[in-house]
């Protein structure tokens, strides 16, 4: 059956076990899997890699159907699904199993698609398609952000930030994001600061800058520095970014100490972790011992302080700071 996506929040979630998102839009597929379904689920999210279940189907099955008695439903969310994997899909679908709900979650589906076909057909499972978005979506988004933040905004900035998105769901709240760590108590923005905050949109963000340094990648993350021609505003959001992943590398650690695996630590962590972000952070926990991104923690705090002091050497000091941290003896 096919509807659309704003449609899921008027779902009777409970009458459907099966899902099939597909589209180009991943930053809207992630919106809705996050706000529909990941907050009622909260440890019992399962992700997967189509490759992972066509390796060893029976190992799937097993994972997934089996049932404990202190179990609650589960999540399953099975990533870059295609045609490959429908035969699968019709024996879970044949089996329908107690508390499980699938989403597929896949590119941009053909109308020849053999899984599209069963989705679009069947009534009791549902089929959503994720369009590219178009100005007026993404405007009213920011309009929404920044009404929220009680923050007034002018049409001309709206479409700057869009410009500087590239017309793009994920990045403009990858956007959003930065500009709300820099915000803090302000009560307005200007055109100026919007440019110097949302400039590393056009190589890399200060996301990716931080997950190679922590993850011990230094050849990518000098290759990042370099291309990039921070403000001071840009030095402020990333080591703020820093101390948000350092403090969640600090509860995955925790996890993983319950769970002795880090594999399904990162899975169970919450907010959920992206499944393209997963690799990364994997290697980010492999590469530090918990005791010692606490204290880089509480170095990274300094290093803030430092860099806000000295303004005129502030871009070194940050360079020097993430440069050492992503050599492998550092750690």
């Amino acid at each position: 059956m096919i509807i659309k996506s704003f449609e899921l929040n008027k779902l009777k979630l409970n009458n459907y076990k099966f899902y099939l998102f597909y589209g180009d839009n991943e930053g809207s597929k992630e919106e809705v899997i996050k706000k529909v379904f990941e907050q009622n689920y909260l440890d019992k999210i399962y992700r997967y890699e189509e490759k992972e279940i066509l390796d060893n189907i029976d190992n799937f099955f097993n994972s997934i159907l089996t049932k404990s008695f202190f179990d609650n439903e589960k999540l399953i969310i099975i990533n870059r699904a295609t045609d490959k994997v429908r035969e699968t899909i019709e024996g879970l679908i044949e089996k329908n199993p107690e508390d499980i709900k699938i989403i597929l979650n896949s590119k941009n589906l053909e109308k020849k698609s053999t899984l599209r076909k069963i989705f679009e057909k069947e009534k009791s499972i549902i089929c959503v398609p994720f369009y590219e978005d178009n100005n007026q979506t993404l405007n009213s988004m920011i309009s929404l952000f920044f009404r929220n933040k009680k923050i007034p905004i002018s049409q001309q900035l709206i479409n700057v930030l869009i410009e500087r998105s590239r017309g793009d769901r994920k990045n403009l709240n990858n956007e959003l994001e930065k500009i709300d760590a820099y915000l803090l108590n302000k009560k307005n923005l200007n055109l100026e600061e919007i440019i110097k905050l949302t400039n590393l949109a056009e190589n890399y963000n200060a996301s990716e800058l931080v997950d190679h340094s922590l993850a011990k990648n230094t050849r990518k993350t000098v290759t990042i520095l370099n291309e990039n021609n921070y403000s001071d505003e840009d030095n402020i959001i990333i080591i703020r970014t820093l101390l948000a992943k350092l403090k969640r590398l600090v509860k995955i650690y925790e996890l993983v100490d319950e769970k002795n695996n880090i594999e399904q630590a990162v899975s169970a962590s919450k907010p959920p972790i992206f499944w393209k972000d997963k690799p990364l952070v994997i290697q980010q926990i492999r590469s530090w011992k918990k005791e010692h991104l606490k204290d880089l923690i509480y170095k990274t705090n300094d290093i803030e302080l430092l860099i806000k002091k000295n303004s005129t050497i502030a871009k070194n000091i940050l360079s020097d700071f993430i440069i050492n941290n992503s050599r492998k003896t550092n750690n």
